[in-house]
This record gives structure tokens, sequence and C-alpha cells, in this order.
């Protein structure tokens, strides 16, 4: 009868993994919680944003674009990255600029504009998509065709009448997704704009601390890098602003170019390498 009681007084041992599982379920559980409370957040935003696209320009371009920012702040949140901003110009950032990062990701689509003021220049494929399309298309992004010189002309003439009524872009000059490094080039688009009009450029340098999470690889779609990206095990996202580089510095777009492009290779060696 003893030797009953004392194998039924035995206390159950778990062993360090058990006890680690039981430990994390909170947070499993409170995480799954924010997700749902995030995309229902981000769907019930993106029908309102949806319905109010079908309404006239001249209705909707005082209100549209402040609401296309703060949909990409509740996206960036659903998606639950830790964006960060970190503020590495010395001197204040000029009222007009024309903001150019390196795009390694889909993800600056909407990171970039959670952050800055800016208005985007896409490729025209993704004014096709079937809900965001025309949502970013409503918000007064541009588009253009990369392959096609007349299609960048036009985006180009569209983009200086943008910045000649006070508004600022944002222009990828790698011309699209390269790769987690730095393409070997960039594109002398934005430099060219910038001498034209006078506006300078601000750099930002952008840092995903999981790569392989954010970054955009053929041929893979939007949905799997959103979903990548929402279980990564690492969110950090770092964005670094740098001061304004002004065009009279230069004699040419060339020479503009390859100043720029010299300091992202710096800065990828300090961030990446």
């Amino acid at each position: 009868m003893n030797a009953i009681k004392d194998s039924q007084s035995v206390p159950i041992r778990l062993s360090e993994s058990q006890t680690v599982k039981i430990n994390m379920l909170p947070k499993y559980i409170s995480r799954i919680l924010r997700l749902l409370y995030g995309w229902s957040e981000l769907i019930i935003a993106t029908l309102i944003l949806y319905l109010l696209s079908f309404l006239p320009r001249t209705l909707s371009r005082s209100f549209y674009f402040a609401l296309f920012r703060l949909w990409c702040k509740i996206f960036v949140n659903t998606l639950g990255i830790d964006l960060r901003l970190h503020q590495k110009n010395t001197k204040p950032i000029p009222r007009r600029f024309i903001l150019i990062s390196n795009h390694p990701s889909a993800f600056e689509d909407i990171g970039i504009p959670a952050l800055f003021n800016v208005y985007s220049l896409a490729k025209a494929e993704v004014a096709d998509w079937w809900w965001a399309g025309r949502i970013v298309e409503a918000a007064g992004n541009l588009f253009v065709k990369r392959e096609s010189r007349e299609s960048r002309r036009e985006a180009a003439e569209q983009i200086i009448d943008v910045i000649n009524r006070g508004k600022n872009i944002v222009i990828y000059p790698e011309g699209g997704c390269k790769g987690r490094r730095i393409f070997h080039t960039f594109k002398h688009g934005a430099f060219d704009i910038s001498m034209k009009t006078g506006v300078p450029i601000l750099p930002v340098f952008l840092h995903y601390e999981s790569q392989d999470d954010f970054e955009w690889r053929n041929p893979q779609t939007l949905l799997h890098k959103l979903w990548h990206m929402t279980v990564t095990q690492n969110n950090s996202v770092n964005y670094y602003l740098y001061d304004a580089i002004y065009p009279e510095q230069f004699d040419s777009k060339e020479a503009y170019n390859v100043y720029v492009h010299r300091l992202y290779m710096d800065w990828q060696a300090r961030y990446l390498e």
C-alpha cells in the first residue's frame, strides 16, 4: 500500500526542451493574436482605400496620399516588421529632395512611404496588381516600363513636373531589385533630374538583417515574400539616412552618379560585409 502511494506521489519531470516550449507558448499565442488583429486592420484599411480610389481625382487628391501613407504604416505593422530609421545626417533634411536608395526587396515599396513623405516611381507591372495596384496609382505614384526608352523619357518628364509642384519622390537608381548587394552601376536618371531641377538627392541605405527572408528573387511571387517577411526569425529592418547631396557640386550627371555609387559601396562595406 505504501509502495502504491509512493509511486503516485512521484513528480513529473520535464526535459529542458519541454520547459522552454511551455515557457514560449504565451509568446506564440500573443504573436498569433497580433497577426490576426493586424491582418483584420489591414483588410479593413485596404477595403476603404480601394473604394475611395473610385472617387474622381479632383476630390481625392487632397487626402488620398496621406491615407496611402497610413496604409503603408499599417502594412508594416501587420507584417510584424521592426522598421528603424537611423538619422546619420548631420544637417537638416531639405524641404525638397529626390530620395534614392538601394532596392533589395519589395518591402521598401511600403517601408519608404511609411517613413518619408515621398511619391514613388514603380515598374508598370505594379499598376496591374489586382488590389494594391489601384491603391498605389490612386495615391499619385508614377509608373515606368523599364525596357521602354519612351516610357523612361515620359516618366522623367512626369517626375520633373512632380518636383516642380513642390513634391518629393523616391527613385531606385539600380533600376530594379538587383539583389542584396549594391549593383555594379547606377542609372543616370535620378542624377540627371537632380541637375535639371536643382533639387538635391537624399540618400538612404537599406539594411535587412535577415537578408534571405527579404531579398526579392525570381520567380518568387509577392505572396511568397509577404509570407517570408511575416515568419522571419529576425524582423529588424534598418534605414540609414545621410546628408543630402547637392547637384552644383558636380560638372556632369556621370560624375554625380559615380560619387554617389561610391558612397553606397562604402555603406555596404560598413553594414553588410
